[in-house]
């Protein structure tokens, strides 16, 4: 895939993988999903649903992860909150302009532009929160969102990317 045929598709994902509503509960399944999909996968992951204000509603850290992973994880939510948009969007667009986080005004030492990181989008809101999951390779991470959102939304077909 080309880097533009990979921001269409997860401008995409972006677009159908939409909440009508969302509340703890729904962090709570959609949590029990993610930790799901990725033991499905054999993977070892971290996992996190933080809204907007800070507040986190859910929070998974698997055997093999560690203060690493939080700190990952405290990098992709504040990109996703900012930007309101996927670390791996934003990824994928500095990989086609050829910029780095700081040429858009942001510190990589608070922001991170690597895959893992997913806006909780309710339609006719915005961005209330982010989806985190950490611990594998960002492609993977992303991956994990994509397939565990569009299961709790009951969505059959979603675009997924193939690694750049």
């Amino acid at each position: 895939m080309t880097v533009e045929e990979v921001i269409t598709v997860l401008a995409m994902q972006e677009e159908i993988l939409q909440f009508n509503h969302f509340t703890n509960e729904d962090a709570w399944a959609l949590g029990n999903l993610l930790v799901a999909e990725a033991k499905k996968r054999g993977l070892d992951t971290a996992v996190e649903i933080r809204l907007n204000n800070g507040y986190t509603v859910f929070k998974y850290a698997g055997n093999g992860t560690t203060l690493n992973n939080e700190e990952w994880m405290n990098k992709m939510f504040a990109t996703v909150k900012r930007m309101e948009k996927s670390t791996m969007l934003l990824y994928s667009e500095l990989k086609r302009s050829e910029e780095a986080l700081g040429e858009i005004g942001l510190d990589e030492k608070e922001y991170s532009c690597l895959g893992g990181g997913f806006p909780v989008r309710v339609e006719e809101v915005g961005v209330i929160g982010a989806i985190m999951v950490s611990n594998q390779s960002h492609f993977i991470n992303h991956d994990i969102i994509v397939k565990a959102v569009s299961r709790y939304l009951h969505i059959d077909e979603v675009p997924r990317i193939r690694a750049l």
